[in-house]
């Protein structure tokens, strides 16, 4: 009897100490991947390679589903928030180009053929032209403030969110946004719309 009692006792000291290793190791675990974050978020951060890589693949994703858009997806979705989502993530090099004189002559001749010429409009150009005039037209609080703080980011990721879960509701589920025609292209694009504004948020949580 007391054989077994002292067995009992050992086993249980044994599992207790086994379930002290298993609990430091999940601490230690927890402590590296918090350094490694801390690691990462400090050399990526705002200027870093990983978020103007996001920034560029978002702009670039947005600009691929407004082109689809307007040519072989006809959704009936609210993609014309695909403008304002390019507008905010748009790079800097390029926003700066398209706010300046460039952008300027750009709009200006869109204006004068949708003024004059609009029997030759094509209605493709309608969403290009109006992000054309935001970026001409955008007040300084917009195009300066918000664009690169977390006001904007957050923006972004409320576009990508309500895109992405209307495009899973129109195809009939999240299997079928990955299946019908063209839904694994969308899907994808919508996808790497919510992958820059994530990332920002996590490194302006860091």
């Amino acid at each position: 009897m007391v054989r077994g009692i002292n067995d009992n006792l050992a086993m249980k000291t044994e599992q207790m100490a086994l379930a002290n290793l298993i609990d430091y190791d999940m601490n230690e675990l927890k402590i590296a991947l918090t350094s490694l974050i801390h690691d990462a978020a400090r050399l990526n951060g705002h200027g870093g390679f990983g978020t103007h890589f996001l920034k560029w693949l978002a702009s670039f994703a947005a600009i691929y589903l407004l082109i689809l858009d307007r040519t072989n997806w006809r959704t009936n979705m609210l993609t014309s928030l695909l403008v304002p989502y390019i507008f905010f993530s748009l790079p800097t090099g390029i926003f700066h180009l398209l706010r300046g004189e460039v952008g300027k002559w750009i709009a200006f001749i869109a204006v004068v053929l949708r003024l004059f010429f609009h029997r030759h409009f094509p209605d493709w150009l309608e969403m290009p032209g109006c992000l054309i005039l935001l970026l001409v037209v955008a007040p300084n609080l917009f195009a300066y403030t918000m664009k690169d703080d977390w006001l904007g980011v957050v923006v972004l990721l409320i576009i990508g969110c309500y895109l992405l879960q209307e495009h899973i509701r129109a195809t009939g589920g999240l299997r079928n946004s990955f299946t019908q025609t063209h839904g694994i292209s969308n899907t994808i694009g919508l996808l790497l719309l919510l992958a820059y504004p994530i990332w920002s948020i996590f490194i302006f949580m860091m």
